[in-house]
């Protein structure tokens, strides 16, 4: 393959991926609260976990390794221990802005809070199997309508992680200017709101899993 057409594939994951940020998610809202409450650098660093994770899934998806999460029980398990992580971070936000610390009395597979925000952006990212299952879909729809060659589909993830990591560095820039800019009073309202988004996307999951 020439230059060019991995320059194109990079470009045409990139538009995808920034596609697929404008679906505002859990992980976005945390980076967004993280950059307003502890600046940009601590949510950078929030934000390389997720993309680490991103490449990590992206990368298993393209080898075909995501048929352990599709047995029933493991993708019910896995959703469920997503949602009560990102209602955990929901609360934590919350209780936050009250001074109230919440996660550090709480172990989440066995491991307690470490104050990093690498690792809890790793957690929360990690604990989603969608995001493997989706980019499974995507690969496969690709290379079977002979628009890519597996070898393409590298390219083209490549520049979907590029995606998210912009998208979510800007959000942490925002946020970050949102700190300085705003009162602190007005920071712990929107912390609840952050936080109240957060806890609607866990129990909304829950729901949807009981559904179906």
């Amino acid at each position: 393959m020439s230059e060019d057409g991995r320059f194109c594939l990079l470009l045409k994951g990139l538009k995808f991926g920034m596609i697929l940020q404008f679906a505002i998610g859990p992980v976005c809202m945390y980076i967004f609260s993280l950059g307003s409450n502890k600046g940009f650098f601590s949510a950078e660093k929030a934000v390389f976990a997720v993309v680490l994770v991103d490449l990590i899934f992206v990368l298993l998806a393209i080898l075909g390794i995501s048929s352990f999460i599709k047995e029933e029980r493991v993708k019910n398990y896995f959703n469920f221990m997503g949602a009560l992580i990102v209602g955990c971070f929901g609360l934590n936000i919350i209780f936050g802005a009250f001074d109230i610390k919440l996660i550090s009395n709480i172990n989440l597979f066995g491991v307690t809070e470490s104050g990093s925000t690498f690792l809890d952006g790793f957690l929360l990212t990690a604990t989603n199997p969608l995001t493997i299952l989706f980019w499974t879909g995507v690969f496969s729809t690709e290379i079977a309508e002979g628009k890519m060659k597996n070898a393409d589909v590298y390219f083209f993830g490549i520049g979907a992680v590029i995606a998210t990591l912009l998208f979510l560095s800007t959000v942490a820039i925002v946020g970050s200017i949102v700190k300085i800019i705003i009162p602190h009073f007005a920071i712990k309202g929107l912390n609840i709101l952050v936080g109240l988004i957060l806890v609607y996307f866990a129990i909304d999951k829950i729901k949807l899993q009981a559904v179906t």
